[in-house]
């Protein structure tokens, strides 16, 4: 489904991170953590992907409705709240009446990335 490698040399934490479609992704943390800032933060990583597969979705089905959708900007915030991470997503939906919008809305929450964020997914760390 998806697929990529990162790596990280001696230097304080610029990370390639090369994908099997071919694009290749730069991660850093700011210089306040000893980085570089030369690229995104793993958790800015995090937010773009659901940021861009909300857009993405949002954009598949007002096609498939033949809805006169104009544009559609996903504003996330990651924070901690109460000892737990919590992403807030503010949707800004252009060329839809109402109804569209909180269609759309309701579909946001159903989009692939979405679900697997809220759902959790297992990870299995192997040594080679």
């Amino acid at each position: 489904m998806a697929q990529g490698t990162a790596r990280i040399g001696r230097d304080h934490y610029h990370t390639h991170i090369d994908l099997a479609s071919g694009h290749t992704l730069v991660s850093d943390e700011p210089s306040v953590l000893g980085g570089e800032g030369a690229g995104a933060t793993p958790y800015e990583l995090v937010i773009a992907g659901l940021g861009a597969c909300t857009a993405i979705t949002l954009r598949m089905y007002a096609d498939l409705k033949s809805w006169p959708l104009e544009s559609v900007q996903v504003d996330l915030h990651l924070a901690r709240e109460d000892n737990a991470m919590v992403i807030e997503r503010s949707l800004r939906i252009f060329g839809l009446d109402d109804a569209q919008k909180a269609r759309l809305a309701d579909v946001a929450e159903r989009t692939p990335v979405t679900l697997t964020l809220k759902s959790g997914i297992p990870i299995r760390t192997h040594l080679l």
